[in-house]
């Protein structure tokens, strides 16, 4: 039996930042001059974006770790970002966990397998070991964490999940990539830090990924294949790294430029030479920001339908990094204008540049 994404969970914190305050706040600050609050009245109101989500819910309202009073920024040790994100990334896992095993129809304790993506936060034993305990998921289900690939880390997820299904079949594979990407905000002067500032949020998505049958007559996304790709240029212009003062993030005004001009071979590779206007019916983009959906649309070709869904994720939740992916499929996976084998292609874009593809087909039942 093929394998099969046969449910995805999501899950997002309760703080919810509305883009209009958010850039007030940032815009308020000391040593914020004239031309930094232009900077960061372009970055925030050109972004797409109207709500984000964040576990830190004193942005602009007062709070202890960022803003002592809602008016002033700190700039936190990473230890410090770092303990946040182990005391609220975990129950973040969770959640998209148990909604994507509540949408398939399983029980925790049918999961063989974990797979757990992140590269906002560090601890061990980790994300993938609390699921085990909290969720009670069998003690000999074998875990695998991918850290540190940025925003495409979703799609080598699934990879790593749909190898250990072929392999095993029985398996049942438990996915979740979950991002705290606000934990490493900063008030800065500098436009690629005022962008990261205006366009990331918090998040979680899960799969269950397995050869077993669609339980109900789910819906489900049959597994058709993975491709990667690195651009010809591109890594200096998009990398992460640790730094004193939280995780450090380069995000060039280049980003979106290389990849319009090498979409559309990083595509044609991906479908084999297909069309992909009469050979794919729906499109998953990860939303880097407006202007990355902006280029692939126009260096695909593709009409403004195809990227309803990736631009309505980035409008209602912002980039969540690994995570948004997920919400994206979530959608297509809800959306009956798709019928049965919708042929489905996907795209993330992480550090590197590197291209992280996905083929898949739409199941309205078995598929």
């Amino acid at each position: 039996m093929p394998t099969r994404i046969l449910s995805i969970g999501t899950a997002v914190p309760s703080a919810r930042l509305e883009q209009p305050k958010t850039r007030d706040f940032f815009a308020s600050q000391p040593g914020v001059g004239r031309l930094t609050a232009r900077l960061i009245g372009a970055a925030f109101d050109q972004s797409a974006i109207d709500t984000r989500y964040s576990v830190i819910g004193e942005i602009g309202s007062g709070g202890t770790l960022f803003s002592d009073d809602g008016e002033l920024l700190r700039v936190p040790s990473t230890g410090e970002r770092n303990a946040v994100y182990r005391r609220e990334a975990p129950p973040l896992y969770a959640a998209a966990a148990r909604d994507a095993l509540e949408r398939a129809g399983f029980d925790a304790s049918e999961v063989t397998h974990v797979v757990t993506a992140s590269c906002t936060g560090f601890f061990a034993p980790g994300p993938d070991y609390l699921l085990v305990k909290q969720l009670g998921i069998p003690p000999t289900a074998e875990r695998t964490h991918i850290g540190f690939m940025g925003c495409a880390a979703a799609f080598p997820a699934l990879r790593t999940a749909t190898a250990i299904s072929d392999a095993r079949p029985g398996a049942v594979v438990l996915v979740v990539c979950a991002e705290l990407c606000s934990l490493h905000i900063r008030s800065s002067s500098d436009p690629e830090q005022i962008v990261a500032s205006a366009v990331f949020g918090d998040g979680a998505g899960a799969a269950i990924v397995s050869s077993a049958e669609p339980r109900g007559g789910r819906a489900a996304l049959r597994v058709d294949g993975f491709s990667t790709a690195i651009t010809s240029e591109g890594e200096r212009d998009m990398d992460w790294t640790i730094g004193d003062s939280g995780f450090e993030m380069r995000l060039t005004a280049e980003v979106p430029r290389i990849i319009g001009r090498e979409i559309a071979a990083v595509v044609e590779n991906m479908l084999s030479g297909a069309d992909p206007h009469a050979d794919v019916d729906a499109w998953a983009v990860h939303p880097g920001g407006r202007s990355v959906l902006d280029r692939v649309q126009s260096g695909v070709g593709l009409p403004d339908e195809a990227m309803a869904h990736s631009r309505a994720v980035l409008r209602d939740f912002g980039n969540m990094s690994s995570a948004t992916i997920l919400f994206i499929l979530q959608r297509i996976l809800a959306d009956d204008a798709f019928a049965e084998g919708a042929r489905v292609a996907g795209l993330c874009f992480g550090p590197g540049l590197t291209v992280e593809t996905a083929r898949l087909t739409l199941g309205r039942g078995a598929v």
